[in-house]
């Protein structure tokens, strides 16, 4: 008897041991925050002087505020794909915002965050607005849990009929009916109960909190409209929408105060951002409230400028981020997954190209090493530009010589043969140290420039462009 104790105990000298060390090789906690057409200048982090952003700007004084942060398109579903891939959108297929039963949607072939990191032992937890595909809650498309997300609570796309006592939700699978509140409050309060009480507990946690503000169609907080009022906002819904970014800012607030109260803050790595700029003030029927500002940028949501593109951003990882920093080199949501990746010693897909680069050299204070620069396409942008590139303190933005077909429509009959034909013509070209507002085209000016950065996006697009999935379903050939 006294042996098999002595073989017990001196068993569990090595069986412990190596549970610690397991437990303290794991990977960060990743928290990642999403708003839905939050404009670059919607915040007091970047100098507005209206919305009160408290716990915004009290988290970006914690961390590093990217000045130069960009959204993966200047469209919500696109976007969210590539965030969530680590590819540029067009490259999936998701070419445009997704309708309720429309067909395009990201496919199973397509690798997340999620999958890579439940993979590499994380749990991981979806709140809020999905939208990357048209037929929700069906087994007809791959659903939130089909890309890796072992608990999701969430919507199709907006918020329905409005951020007020919504009643598209669904939980893991099944609707839940009418709620009471805002949607943002209901969203932090779900993803913090399950930080506190659903999530495995052993293992580091991915969760992805996906806001519906301030989106259209806004609902806001009575008091908090009031204050607005109060403070001169008179144009009609100006108050409405200031309130709903109010109301988002203090959903924050109360995500962040649960990381610090569960013990969490010093181990999870926080990133907020928006998913494209602000919407177009009446651009359609429910969008009146739509009093969103991109600041000094040229542009907003659906435009390939910098207003449609460059976004409010925040990282806060405690004891890599030092407090209060401006970090000015470019970062986009395509970077997440690389970034991730690495943070969390899991290996990133090698099957397929990669858009974005892990962007730890910034906690360094250095550029970030990317193997192509930032791109962006948009097939329905306002204006000319469909493409765009980002090659150090340059914009360069590319025409077609297809239709300009105008923003709004998503993926129609007869679009998808533009997509994949159509070329570049012409360019335009900014520097954006110089100026911001993209006001001054220097196509002209520096002609050996523009060649050489013409030649680069229009590789990438033209790669891009043949990758591209074809929806037969929206196209079908003729007979």
């Amino acid at each position: 008897m006294q042996n098999l104790l002595l073989i017990v105990a001196t068993s569990l000298l090595f069986v412990v041991p190596s549970q610690a060390a397991a437990k303290k090789d794991a990977g960060p906690n990743f928290l990642v925050i999403l708003c839905d057409d939050l404009g670059w200048g919607d915040v007091g982090f970047n100098g507005n002087k209206i919305i009160r952003t408290p716990h915004l700007d009290k988290l970006a004084k914690q961390g590093f505020r990217l000045t130069d942060c960009y959204s993966a398109a200047p469209v919500c579903s696109p976007s969210r794909v590539g965030l969530l891939t680590g590819r540029t959108p067009s490259r999936v297929g998701v070419y445009d915002w997704i309708p309720g039963n429309h067909p395009m949607h990201m496919s199973t072939d397509e690798i997340t965050i999620a999958t890579l990191l439940k993979q590499g032992g994380y749990d991981t937890g979806l709140f809020g607005k999905w939208h990357c595909n048209g037929k929700f809650n069906s087994d007809a498309q791959p659903q939130p849990d089909d890309h890796g997300f072992n608990y999701w609570f969430a919507t199709q796309n907006n918020a329905s009929p409005t951020h007020a006592n919504p009643r598209n939700f669904v939980r893991n699978g099944k609707s839940v009916g009418r709620l009471n509140g805002f949607s943002c409050q209901l969203v932090a309060d779900e993803a913090i109960d399950w930080m506190a009480n659903k999530r495995d507990k052993s293992k580091p946690f991915f969760s992805f909190v996906c806001f519906h503000e301030p989106h259209e169609p806004c609902a806001s907080p009575a008091d908090m409209i009031k204050y607005y009022e109060n403070k001169g906002a008179t144009k009609r819904g100006e108050a409405i929408y200031y309130a709903n970014v109010e109301n988002m800012d203090a959903a924050v607030g109360k995500l962040i105060k649960a990381l610090d109260d569960q013990g969490l803050a010093d181990n999870t790595l926080v990133f907020f951002t928006s998913d494209n700029g602000p919407e177009t003030l009446n651009r359609y029927g429910n969008a009146w409230r739509s009093h969103g500002t991109a600041g000094p940028l040229r542009g907003m949501k659906l435009w390939l400028y910098e207003g449609g593109i460059r976004v409010p951003g925040i990282l806060r990882f405690p004891g890599r981020t030092a407090a209060g920093k401006d970090v000015s080199e470019p970062v986009c949501s395509v970077d997440l997954l690389p970034t991730f990746c690495e943070l969390a010693g899991v290996e990133a897909p090698s099957d397929r190209a990669l858009d974005g680069a892990s962007f730890t050299s910034i906690f360094q204070g250095k550029p970030v090493k990317r193997q192509s620069p930032l791109y962006w396409h948009y097939f329905r942008a306002f204006e000319q530009p469909k493409t765009a590139m980002r090659i150090g303190d340059y914009m360069i933005l590319g025409h077609w010589d297809g239709p300009n077909l105008g923003p709004g429509g998503s993926v129609r009959r007869g679009d998808q043969k533009h997509i994949k034909t159509c070329k570049l013509t012409n360019f335009e070209l900014y520097n954006l140290r110089e100026d911001l507002g993209e006001q001054k085209n220097l196509a002209k000016l520096e002609p050996d420039r523009l060649k050489k950065y013409a030649a680069m996006l229009t590789k990438k697009y033209e790669a891009v462009q043949k990758e591209g999935r074809i929806w037969e379903t929206v196209d079908k050939p003729k007979k």
